[in-house]
């Protein structure tokens, strides 16, 4: 369903050891932006009860917002310089059933 790089485990577990109480990975994906959707990742601290969840072979747990389920299929997540101006390190998906991005690359398109 998706994969995550070695780079983005190591990321998230660092981030995961800063907050107390921290189980795993969330990720939503919020309506809004230029290009209409945006990837809304968290570190979180109780189970959500309706959410898609899985282990990653490194033993990370991650959760999948039921509305955010149809967006996931075959994502990479990647933990990158962005390709933008700012040249900042953060989370990537990569998703190949996107149509489109906004040009700074924060929402994105999938029809």
């Amino acid at each position: 369903m998706m994969i995550f790089t070695a780079d983005a485990v190591s990321h998230i577990r660092d981030n995961m050891a800063k907050e107390a109480g921290a189980v795993g990975f969330f990720l939503a994906v919020k309506k809004t932006g230029c290009s209409g959707y945006a990837w809304k990742p968290k570190i979180i601290s109780a189970i959500p009860e309706q959410a898609l969840h899985f282990v990653t072979p490194e033993g990370l747990a991650v959760y999948i917002d039921d509305s955010a389920k149809p967006f996931v299929e075959g994502i990479t997540v990647d933990f990158a310089e962005d390709k933008s101006a700012l040249k900042q390190k953060k989370l990537v998906f990569i998703n190949p059933n996107e149509t489109g991005r906004c040009g700074c690359g924060e929402s994105f398109t999938v029809e």
